[in-house]
């Protein structure tokens, strides 16, 4: 429930699909507040296909399934291309953002950490 905004936009942008392929693949996934706050901050954001497209991907580490114990600093690639920044020196934190309760969720193709804001990747 917590993340039903997360699911709709992959739904629509049809990320779900290769989402539930064989993987493996770490997701950092926002909470509705974190999509709440996006929204606030950029009211038409999700009128911008291209960018939700790559915010989405942003957000998606795949051929690792990396539970938190797994996770060391430093840059990680993303699905889209663009890497993230890693930093474990004081809980976790992806780039801006801190991996919340849930985390190290174990699905049938990776791990899924929720975070409590949206990674918007760098523009070049």
């Amino acid at each position: 429930e917590n993340f039903s905004i997360l699911a709709g936009l992959l739904e629509d942008y049809s990320l779900d699909v290769p989402l539930s392929g064989k993987g493996p693949f770490t997701v950092f996934a926002p909470t509705n507040d974190a999509f709440a706050a996006l929204l606030e901050a950029i009211p038409d954001v999700l009128e911008n296909r291209e960018l939700v497209d790559a915010v989405l991907k942003y957000h998606v580490i795949e051929e690792s399934a990396l539970k938190s114990d797994d996770l060391s600093n430093g840059q990680v690639a993303t699905l889209n291309g663009k890497s993230i920044m890693i930093d474990t020196t004081d809980g976790v934190k992806i780039n801006a953002a801190n991996v919340i309760v849930p985390f190290d969720v174990e699905v049938s193709n990776g791990v899924v950490h929720a975070i409590d804001k949206v990674l918007i990747p760098p523009s070049e």
